[in-house]
């Protein structure tokens, strides 16, 4: 029994109270989807920054390796910076081949990219693909076309050593053979004349820019280093100098053989390619026949049967096999027999019948 307070009521039974339902209303529904939502978005942009700088950072460096291609006008690249790995390179341009490549390029498009990379003034310098630079040059200049007023590239950073853009330019040459000799030996000639780099001999850079050639390759490069070390000037046709006739000419000009001013003079009057290595193989006359090395003959042998003895001859042995117990036999009688058998090889034009 409650007891009524002053005010006449007394306290309400709260287990008679029914509790009272909060729902929430429509402003506080939007607010808190708002905040939800507001969250989720912050989630979101954080990782998506985070995979935007991961991204970024994987690019800078896909860039600088030269793995992202891109377009670049043809009238920022330049070519005076690194010596070309051609000769003739104005012929080359006006060759044939150059027509059948420019042909293909309008065609069909560029389908390989040039290799570029920053000199030291921060102009693109070209690295790989003089052919294809000057094809879509050529095109460029001659149809005004905006197709071929760029150029696809991988640009790579310039902060490698000389030799190594020496050794990047000719690599892909190299493997295609794409190079003769001549050109191969002149790339080694420039590059020890280029002050940018350590090596002072051309024939000291032939290992270093032709390090993945066989030995024997490498020797031939020599060869036309030395040629057009001291024929320089005379040479106008390098590039039609045979692999053989060069390292001919090597070897006499090594021998001191011949008359090298008379050879100078010849070659200034040459006047077709065919001349010229005409005049070379006359001068690589003189140089001395080095003899081959004698091939050694594998050990040979060869067997026969006299009755029920079998005999294996070969270099120093004659082998006999056979039922008889030689070991039974007098040392006295098996001495004759062989000294019988030695006489009879000695006696060959003149057989004589000895008694044992």
């Amino acid at each position: 029994m409650t007891r009524d307070n002053k005010f006449g009521f007394a306290p309400l039974e709260t287990k008679s109270v029914a509790p009272r339902e909060r729902s929430v209303g429509p402003m506080g529904a939007a607010v808190r989807d708002a905040a939800e939502s507001l969250t989720e978005s912050t989630e979101a942009k954080v990782e998506q920054r985070r995979q935007n700088a991961e991204d970024a950072k994987a690019f800078r460096v896909a860039a600088g390796e030269g793995r992202v291609l891109t377009k670049v006008d043809i009238s920022e690249v330049h070519t005076d910076d690194l010596p070309r790995d051609r000769l003739e390179l104005e012929a080359v341009a006006q060759s044939d081949e150059m027509e059948e490549l420019k042909a293909s390029i309008r065609a069909r498009g560029q389908k390989e990219p040039v290799e570029l990379y920053r000199g030291p003034d921060g102009r693109l310098q070209l690295k790989k693909g003089w052919r294809r630079f000057t094809a879509i040059s050529q095109l460029s200049a001659e149809t005004g076309d905006a197709a071929f007023a760029t150029i696809t590239a991988r640009v790579v950073d310039g902060d490698d050593l000389p030799i190594d853009r020496y050794i990047d330019m000719v690599e892909e040459n190299v493997v295609r053979e794409d190079l003769t000799f001549a050109e191969m030996a002149q790339v080694a000639i420039t590059a020890a004349q280029d002050e940018a780099v350590k090596e002072q001999s051309a024939d000291e850079l032939v290992n270093r820019l032709y390090g993945a050639l066989h030995k024997m390759k490498k020797s031939y490069i020599r060869s036309f280093v030395l040629v057009l070390e001291t024929l320089r000037d005379e040479l106008r046709w390098p590039k039609a100098i045979s692999r053989n006739l060069g390292v001919d000419v090597a070897k006499a000009l090594k021998a001191g053989q011949g008359d090298l001013a008379d050879l100078r003079t010849r070659l200034n009057v040459a006047e077709t390619a065919d001349a010229q290595n005409a005049v070379l193989a006359d001068f690589a006359k003189a140089a001395p026949k080095q003899e081959k090395p004698k091939l050694r003959v594998g050990r040979q042998k060869f067997e026969f049967h006299v009755g029920q003895t079998k005999v294996t001859a070969r270099q120093g042995e004659c082998r006999i096999v056979s039922k008889q117990d030689y070991a039974s036999v007098p040392k006295a009688r098996l001495q004759r027999a062989i000294k019988a058998f030695e006489d009879a090889l000695k006696d060959e034009g003149n057989p004589r019948v000895t008694t044992l």
